[in-house]
């Protein structure tokens, strides 16, 4: 059904603290935020575990994707007044894209990412729920499918969706900077669309928001380094990911863990992506996660239970982060001290002394540039266009290394 509300559409509006009241004029969106499937994202949180940093930080994938289809009907809206094309169709296609881009994230969202289904991505997770919900709906998705996975013939249509200037880091950037207060990493994503041209088929930039442009990639490259990439959320999703490690070695002893069906059905062996994993995932939210780490916090099993009650507790590892790798003497070093402190055996050591890399970079310029459209409606790289010191900063991926390690060794 591609017709517009027409009749109580107060009745359909949310209240964002972000843009305002948001409301939704087609039935069809209406029909897939009502789904349970999209209702699951509300106990998804957007930012993992970066509220033992930013106490704010408590926002869902539900809201971001009700923000990001907000500003895909502002996208749309600028880009009609521009005489770019855009069928009714294809604006149910760009908005069920994006409203439902997140949906396969599992649990704490990134945090988890690979571990429930070895590598498989949230996105093809995603792309297998959207064609569920497709079947569902009678075909209602068919072109968000096709743009989703960047197919569709209009190239603009699927760069609004993906790309380093797309909707999506345009509403998550300004809502992640809302709930951790963190002012550096706010942009004004609706200037940055008032300024969206589509050039031979391309997404472009108005040459003259070159500075707003820069101002997204520099606030972009904040985010990641002081919010996304935080030393202590990142420990305290280390021990997330090595609680299953240890979860998994124990089932695989046949030992009897506490758990949901679901939960239990990823963790006892690897499974692949097909129809009886995505009932499963669907099933799976963070108050799974939460409640199993609770009950484990009281599991017979000294590394588990030390694990989970360092996690609900707060009671973090320490953690050292260099520019230059951690070399093995040291590491060794730092777990046999370890070993000797928690009466730890060679294996167990491993949970709580362990080393690694952190890599980023807030612009490809190789993949996919930002695309800048000059008083000529020709597109200008964004590269080109910026002073070449500048775009190097940005573009350049930095990598970091860490070590991890109980804090009374410190």
């Amino acid at each position: 059904n591609l017709d517009v509300l027409s009749k109580n559409q107060k009745l359909f509006t949310f209240n964002d603290p972000i843009y305002g009241f948001i409301r939704i004029r087609h039935p069809f969106l209406l029909e897939l935020i009502d789904d349970p499937v999209f209702q699951r994202l509300r106990r998804i949180t957007q930012m993992g575990l970066s509220s033992y940093v930013f106490p704010g930080a408590q926002h869902t994938r539900f809201e971001h994707a009700i923000g990001a289809m907000y500003l895909m009907s502002k996208a749309i809206r600028v880009l009609r007044l521009k005489e770019v094309e855009i069928s009714l169709e294809e604006e149910q296609g760009l908005l069920g894209a994006i409203l439902l881009h997140d949906l396969g994230h599992g649990p704490y969202s990134h945090a988890m990412e690979h571990l429930l289904l070895k590598g498989v991505s949230h996105e093809d997770i995603t792309l297998a729920l959207m064609k569920k919900l497709n079947e569902k709906h009678n075909g209602v998705l068919d072109i968000a499918i096709e743009i989703f996975q960047g197919t569709y013939p209009k190239t603009f249509m699927n760069e609004l969706v993906a790309s380093q200037l797309d909707i999506d880091r345009l509403d998550y950037l300004k809502r992640d900077s809302f709930y951790t207060g963190v002012a550096e990493g706010n942009i004004n994503s609706e200037r940055l669309i008032s300024m969206f041209e589509v050039i031979d088929g391309s997404l472009a930039i108005e040459e003259k928001g070159v500075f707003s442009v820069e101002k997204f990639l520099m606030a972009r490259r904040f985010m990641y380094w002081q919010v996304y990439l935080h030393k202590t959320s990142f420990v305290a999703e280390e021990l997330l990911l090595k609680i299953f490690k240890r979860v998994k070695e124990l089932l695989n002893n046949n030992s009897y863990i506490f758990m949901s069906t679901s939960l239990h059905y990823f963790l006892k062996e690897d499974r692949i992506l097909d129809d009886v994993a995505v009932n499963h995932f669907v099933q799976l939210d963070d108050v799974d996660v939460m409640y199993a780490i609770k009950k484990w916090c009281e599991s017979e099993d000294k590394v588990l239970s030390t694990l989970c009650k360092m996690l609900i507790e707060r009671n973090l590892l320490a953690i050292d982060i260099q520019t230059k790798k951690i070399s093995d003497s040291k590491l060794n070093k730092i777990k046999k001290s370890c070993m000797d402190h928690l009466n730890l055996s060679k294996e167990e050591v491993d949970y709580f002394v362990f080393s690694g890399s952190i890599k980023n970079s807030a612009y490809n310029k190789k993949i996919n540039p930002i695309a800048l459209a000059n008083e000529d409606n020709e597109l200008v790289n964004f590269d080109a266009a910026k002073d070449q010191s500048f775009s190097k900063s940005l573009s350049k991926s930095v990598e970091k290394y860490y070590i991890c390690f109980p804090k009374e060794l410190k």
